[in-house]
């Protein structure tokens, strides 16, 4: 197999511990000319629809490359560690509902393998550090061009763990959707896609704030509420100059009803 130049990582750990790098020194060793690029390691301690919808949001936009994702608040239990390959690349961490989006987002899974070869792990494995013990040394070695099918038994793609689908409803000028994911700036990125705005109009209530359809932040004055279509294409609100998610009072997993005015 031909392997592949790059190794991508996306984690909760945050950046105030060693533990990315000690990630980071794993494939160094391992692969030495493959190179990282970082997703993010922001994602909310054990938030793991979070590193989901970031992780399937970034991914297409990656080189072909080994997708290394620990958001793993199972770790050290009996969940599996897996490894997925689809026609765009490789993922690689927990069996917890963190990798299946990514994996449709890079074409399907091809086939899938539970991590089971110890000779791929780290010689002593933590029992909450897998991230660093297992996912980056196996993904180290598939960058290097080593076959999934060395890295434990093939598994049956439908057994893998997949999150409940965010709810989105629509209605004659009204839509209800699941709060997806909050960014830093506060914008609120909804599970509808942009399309289900299309029969709303151009002023609606969101949650009861009066706001308007736009293209831009700016579309709404200061301090106005704007709905509109993110950069993943998904529906969502923002706030020029502010942050909707506190105009709002919502987190993730929410409900938002979006009614025509």
């Amino acid at each position: 197999m031909g392997g592949f130049e790059w190794i991508s990582l996306t984690t909760d750990y945050g950046l105030s511990d060693g533990f990315v790098a000690a990630c980071h020194g794993v494939i160094a060793r391992l692969a030495p000319g493959v190179r990282v690029i970082d997703v993010t390691h922001g994602v909310a301690p054990g938030d793991v629809p979070r590193g989901a919808a970031v992780l399937a949001q970034t991914v297409p936009h990656l080189p072909p490359a080994v997708h290394i994702a620990v958001v793993d608040p199972g770790v050290g239990t009996a969940r599996r560690g897996v490894a997925a390959r689809t026609p765009g690349g490789l993922l690689v961490g927990p069996d917890n509902g963190l990798l299946p989006w990514a994996a449709d987002a890079l074409g399907g899974i091809e086939a899938l393998v539970e991590l089971a070869n110890p000779e791929w792990f780290l010689p002593d494995v933590s029992r909450t550090f897998h991230g660093r013990d297992i996912f980056a040394p196996v993904a180290a070695r598939l960058a290097v061009g080593a076959d999934i099918a060395d890295a434990g038994p093939a598994t049956d793609p439908a057994t893998l763990v997949r999150l409940a689908d965010p709810v989105v409803a629509v209605g004659e000028g009204w839509l209800e959707a699941e709060v997806l994911t909050i960014d830093r700036f506060g914008n609120v990125q909804l599970a509808a896609t942009g399309e289900a705005l299309d029969g709303l109009g151009e002023h609606l209530r969101v949650g009861g704030v009066r706001a308007v359809r736009g293209a831009t932040f700016a579309a709404a004055a200061p301090g106005g509420l704007v709905v509109y279509v993110d950069s993943a294409g998904r529906a969502a609100v923002a706030i020029n100059g502010g942050r909707a998610a506190v105009v709002l009072s919502v987190t993730p997993g929410d409900v938002v009803r979006l009614v025509a005015a």
